[in-house]
């Protein structure tokens, strides 16, 4: 893999090609068929997130988007309500602690990101990009900064996901994500879509806490 210093995407090029509109539609066509597929999964799990103990069922939490803008970004809640709100959870030294034994399940099988289909609707989100990230993760950011990865949306899934999702170093990330913005195209992000649902299927890169890479 080259340097992560060593090539600087040109975020005007992404704006123009298949980064604008394209993708836009492509994002909102398939938001809107795994909402209507992922009804009746998304109502049990609220049900079963209500049962375990109260509490919200969203969960709600800042994110830097496009441009370094915040945004709100949802998920099915998967921690106690006592948890650090703005911490990220490679930040914990034992989440354990604070996933419920629901919110583990969801987290192992990533039924917890599918509230964000919502987010690519409104258009904070694209299908395929940058995992957004907290403010206070600001080595990845900086990294992704230099490297021009904040010209695009972030995504539910991306080139870091399926090269190692959790497992992953940050500047091992950056790299990634800097790659994607280089090579994005139809094509790329459907091959990204595939492999994405084989790894959710197997649990592939799944860690928790300061053990990550």
């Amino acid at each position: 893999m080259n340097d992560i210093n060593s090539a600087r995407p040109s975020v005007r090029a992404v704006s123009r090609g298949y980064g604008g509109l394209p993708k836009r539609i492509l994002d909102i066509a398939v938001a809107c068929s795994g909402l209507l597929i992922s009804a009746i999964p998304m109502c049990l799990c609220a049900v079963a997130i209500m049962m375990e103990g109260g509490g919200p069922v969203i969960f709600r939490q800042k994110r830097i988007g496009a441009d370094l803008r915040p945004f709100v970004c949802y998920k099915f809640r998967t921690m106690s309500c006592d948890a650090p709100p703005e911490c990220a959870t490679a930040a914990l030294e034992h989440p354990e602690r604070y996933i419920t034994k629901v919110g583990a399940f969801l987290r192992r099988t990533s039924l917890d990101e599918l509230p964000q289909l919502f987010n690519v609707l409104r258009g904070d989100m694209s299908l395929i990009g940058p995992r957004p990230v907290v403010a206070a993760e600001s080595e990845l950011i900086h990294l992704r900064n230099s490297l021009g990865v904040y010209g695009i949306r972030p995504g539910l899934t991306g080139l870091a996901q399926v090269r190692g999702r959790d497992s992953v170093s940050v500047r091992r990330k950056a790299a990634y994500d800097a790659q994607y913005v280089e090579r994005m195209s139809f094509g790329y992000d459907m091959g990204l879509l595939v492999r994405t649902l084989v790894n959710v299927i197997c649990c592939r890169g799944v860690r928790e806490g300061s053990e990550r890479g």
